[in-house]
Parts: structure tokens; sequence; C-alpha cells
């Protein structure tokens, strides 16, 4: 289980949560976008065959594309939004389970990854 950082009631820049929040959903993307070939490893060619196969092979696809979609969505909007408007994130970043997310979102991380791409094989997290 991961425990959640500590939160202090700190204001910060709307436009600089935006931006962490836009590279949260790439991280996203790229995520599921690395399941697709691992399901055609794992199933081999003939897991084309299968309509189900083909659908689910599909909605990784769609869900790429929307973490993609969101992430230009809120970067474009973020360039409109005044650098002085600020927001307290105490209890936005409360209801973050993942402790890697909660620290990029609120420690002004904005670039790299807040999860770790490159664990060995074998790696896993308990819930």
């Amino acid at each position: 289980m991961q425990e959640t950082t500590d939160i202090t009631g700190v204001e910060e820049s709307l436009p600089q949560i935006l931006m962490r929040v836009v590279t949260e959903l790439h991280d996203v993307a790229y995520l599921i976008e690395r399941i697709e070939p691992q399901i055609l490893d794992i199933g081999g060619p003939k897991v084309l065959e299968s309509p189900e196969a083909v659908k689910v092979l599909q909605g990784i696809d769609l869900a790429v594309q929307k973490a993609r979609g969101l992430a230009e969505f809120v970067d474009t909007i973020t360039a409109d939004v005044p650098e002085n408007w600020t927001v307290d994130m105490t209890t936005a970043l409360s209801l973050v389970k993942l402790a890697e997310m909660q620290r990029a979102l609120g420690e002004g991380l904005r670039h790299g990854h807040s999860q770790p791409l490159n664990k060995a094989s074998g790696d896993f997290d308990f819930f």
C-alpha cells in the first residue's frame, strides 16, 4: 500500500498546476500505449482473429487518443489562464492515492514522469 505525502495548504498558480496535469495525462497515454504490444506478444498473431480482442485493441488506441486529446485541450486553454490565478490544492491532492502522482502534482515537477516507467520485469506495487 502506498502512503500519501504530507500536504500543506499553500496556494499555487493555476496554470502551473494545469501543466502538471498535462504531463500526467501524457504519462497515462504512454503507459496505456505500452499495453498493446504486450497483448500481441502474449496472444500471438491469432489474437487479431478474435473480434473481442480487436475491440480491446481498439479500446486501447481510443484511450491513448483520449488521454492525449485531453492533455492538448488542457495545455491549450492553460495559455489563456492568467498566471496570477491561484488555488489551494490541499483537498484535491488528498484525493490522489498514488504517492508518485501526488508528489508530481503537488511539488511543482513539470517535466519527466511521475510513475517509474522503466521498472524491471516482475516489479509491482501492492494496492
